[in-house]
């Protein structure tokens, strides 16, 4: 049986798998969608939760969910889920381990092997934090590419002209926009810049904040004191962000929101796109200004664009369109479907890594100059943190360069080594990576030779070599996120306790030569459903007949929609009867 390599977009909010066949790139399709949330939750009984069954219990049981991890990829920190404490890598690493199981279950075999996009700002300690997550999870990262750039192998697998692209990608969590040059097969990156921080989220927050200050105002509420009312309200910002991509007012309503002082707390406000538009303005300001950035990393200027690609939900709302409309003069391109071309690309250059006959080359670049410090003139004054580049921003990858250092004292026995990510002069300013001592020098007057090699893989990840230049004593580390704290022994363990959630079969499958799909086991969504009813049934006895009417209809709706097999009945079932649980029970 042929290896296969899938391409995983590991999202902020949705992430995908894809897979190539028959030299087509296609997301792979699971209860009839190919989206799943990146949320992570356990439910009851201990069971873990991955996609939109987590994103439903949100709605009740805020304390027991995760949302938006990807924003804490790469951070020295924790989340807490039903009482427990995970890093950011083993959520990262539940939700890719459930994209492996789909991607088993649709080729008939086991798999281990990906290629997993990540922001194209992402720095090295958030690209070797989705290295370790992809471990955890069973999987080898055989390649991480830039998610813009797998964007426009998406587009420019199949162009057959001399074309500049620019790709503005606008996620749940990060913003990405690169130069990207067509020619000839070749897909060739100018220039990236971004952002980490700047996303559909921060769309999401000032709505949420808009909601929870009219809630002030009117009942005297502070909402953030109420985590399952603010997850509700998070869930109506969410819904409002989508509806106000094609209609000009959205209404919102969320009845029984929550009791205040012996009162019933409804909530009902209109919010138009315009009022939208303003709240965000700023942040989309910002993503202009990143464009102009990458324009100029790339020695070009808005004329000299000839496509724009829209990668990334949040690109859906009108006033990017038209902002990048007043800036280019033309309408940007949005034909493959924004949430899944960046999958798509993922899945073509696995492919390519595979051997398979796809007729495009790939060059990437990357986003951060690296260096070092040394002792220099900065401002007109001495100064010994002066910053030394030595890869630059948007050197092509992989990128391997050697400069030469010198002591500054007889007798010197050791340096230190410190290595640092950014563009300011003052080494300070910019963000330490690293830092190890070579030891052991000759004892020889100031001005002993030390070379110092950064070796930056298509990956992005860098190996930093420093070496006296008499003696050959050299010292070497790879920089692998000096903040995370995953050894050997906690990458073990992180894969103990992932594979503990799973259960006893974590998470995969028995396979044998005549596998095939099967359809014996429950979807996760009627599960979860069915556990929704068992909680409904059990509150029958204590409630009003009204309310139980109310409980009775929505479990037959329910019932009936699993009968059916109506996955988009059921998901609008259940978040109904969630809702009224959650009323029932506050």
């Amino acid at each position: 049986m042929n290896e296969i390599i899938i391409g995983i977009d590991l999202g902020t909010t949705n992430s995908e798998v894809a897979i190539v066949e028959n030299g087509q790139s296609h997301i792979i399709t699971f209860e009839n969608k190919k989206i799943l949330p990146s949320v992570v939750g356990i439910d009851d009984e201990g069971h873990v939760l991955v996609g939109e069954t987590a994103r439903n219990q949100y709605l009740v049981y805020p304390d027991r969910t995760v949302k938006s991890i990807k924003r804490l990829m790469g951070q020295d920190t924790h989340v807490v889920m039903a009482d427990k404490t995970y890093q950011p890598q083993e959520i990262s690493a539940i939700i890719l381990k459930r994209l492996k199981t789909i991607a088993e279950d649709y080729v008939g075999q086991p798999l281990d092997k990906a290629v997993i996009t990540v922001p194209a700002y992402f720095s090295d300690a958030q690209r070797q934090a989705t290295r370790e997550a992809g471990e955890i999870a069973g999987l080898n990262v055989v390649r991480m590419i830039n998610e813009p750039t797998a964007a426009a192998l998406c587009y420019g697998a199949a162009q057959s002209e001399a074309k500049r692209m620019l790709v503005y990608d606008l996620g749940g969590g990060t913003f990405d926009v690169s130069i990207v040059n067509i020619d000839a097969g070749v897909v060739e990156v100018l220039s990236s810049h971004g952002d980490n921080h700047l996303g559909g989220d921060d769309f999401d927050q000032q709505i949420i904040n808009y909601l929870s200050d009219h809630l002030l105002d009117q009942y005297g509420v502070n909402v953030d004191l109420h985590s399952k009312a603010l997850a509700r309200i998070t869930r109506a910002a969410e819904n409002a962000k989508l509806r106000l991509s094609d209609e000009p007012f959205v209404q919102i309503d969320e009845e029984y929101l929550l009791e205040y002082e012996g009162n019933p707390i409804h909530l009902s406000i209109e919010l138009s796109r315009v009022d939208y538009e303003e709240m965000i303005q700023d942040y989309i300001n910002a993503t202009l200004d990143a464009v102009h950035i990458a324009l100029k990393g790339a020695k070009l200027i808005a004329s000299d664009i000839d496509e724009i690609i829209l990668v990334g939900g949040s690109t859906r709302t009108p006033i990017i369109r038209e902002r990048l409309f007043d800036e280019f003069g033309f309408e940007p391109h949005s034909e493959i479907n924004p949430d899944l071309c960046v999958a798509m690309g993922a899945a073509i250059q696995a492919a390519m890594i595979n051997g398979q006959n796809i007729d495009t080359v790939l060059v990437d670049v990357t986003p951060y100059t690296y260096g070092t410090s040394a002792l220099g003139e900065l401002y007109g004054q001495n100064y010994p943190y002066m910053y030394v580049p030595i890869i630059h921003k948007n050197s092509v990858l992989p990128s391997r360069k050697t400069e030469a250092f010198y002591t500054v004292h007889d007798g010197q026995e050791s340096v230190n080594v410190s290595i640092y990510q950014g563009e300011d002069p003052d080494a300070l300013a910019n963000v330490q990576i690293g830092e190890f001592n070579i030891e052991g020098l000759r004892d020889v007057p100031a001005g002993n030779v030390i070379t110092m090699t950064l070796d930056l893989d298509l990956n992005g990840i860098l190996h930093v070599s420093a070496r006296e230049k008499a003696s050959g004593k050299e010292k070497s580390i790879v920089i692998n996120n000096a903040i995370s704290r995953f050894d050997n022994e906690a990458l073990s363990n992180a894969k103990q306790r992932v594979q503990h959630l799973f259960g006893q079969n974590d998470g995969s499958r028995a396979w044998d030569s005549d596998h095939e799909n099967s359809a014996q086991n429950e979807k996760p969504s009627v599960s979860a459903a069915r556990q929704l009813i068992s909680k409904a049934e059990n509150l029958l006895d204590t409630v009003s007949n009204e309310d139980k009417e109310d409980l009775i209809n929505l479990i037959e709706t329910i019932n009936n929609c699993i009968d059916a097999d109506d996955d988009s009945g059921l998901t609008t079932a259940t978040e109904q009867l969630t809702d009224v649980i959650y009323y029932l029970e506050s």
